[in-house]
């Protein structure tokens, strides 16, 4: 699904940045970052020209193509890994920071890759994330065709247990990444730090 999705000649979620994540991207620990289900490489490489070092890890071969065209335009380094996150290993306190941008995974894998987040980051590490919630189900802008892989604070709260929250909201705005995602969108945002 994801090849197709990508293989248009267009970014579909366009070349900027998440807006989340350009407005908190100077809260994260510099060094070592791993963004998950980064697609199309907008957000690994402006990780990357700010200076961190940048892995990105996507299921789309088509994907990764274009976000190493993306990296190579913009003059950054970033390593692209192409792999499931089902079995992807993220390792064990090695990470400053984390990265998860609408990754909507179904309910028993998106709890098992929280668990991992949590043991992957570093003591001091951060996790910025920001996912629909089930709300957006209403609004046809983008994000899964299904609730269950929708997040909200309750499920966030119990999945990323080891995490101290210093962001957890719930709120509606205008979401302008791309082809893909255009208008009012419910999200839920996350910045927190591993203690």
């Amino acid at each position: 699904m994801w090849d197709e999705r990508y293989s248009a000649e267009h970014y579909i979620y366009g070349k900027k940045p998440n807006a989340f994540l350009y407005q908190y991207a100077d809260k994260l620990p510099k060094g070592r970052v791993l963004c998950l289900a980064d697609g199309e490489g907008r957000n690994s490489v402006f990780l990357a020209s700010l200076g961190y070092q940048v892995t990105a890890v996507d299921a789309s071969a088509v994907g990764l193509e274009k976000a190493a065209q993306l990296a190579r335009e913009e003059n950054v380094a970033v390593e692209h890994v192409h792999a499931d996150l089902a079995d992807y290993d993220m390792g064990e306190n090695c990470w400053d920071a984390i990265v998860s941008i609408f990754c909507h995974l179904p309910p028993e894998l998106r709890k098992d890759v929280h668990h991992r987040v949590v043991r992957a980051l570093k003591p001091g590490g951060m996790l910025l994330l920001e996912a629909y919630t089930p709300q957006q189900l209403d609004k046809g802008t983008g994000g899964p065709p299904s609730a269950d892989m929708m997040m909200n604070k309750r499920l966030l709260v119990e999945e990323l247990d080891g995490l101290q929250f210093e962001w957890l909201k719930e709120r509606e705005r205008d979401v302008v990444e791309g082809s893909h995602h255009t208008g009012v969108g419910a999200v839920v945002q996350v910045l927190a730090e591993k203690s």
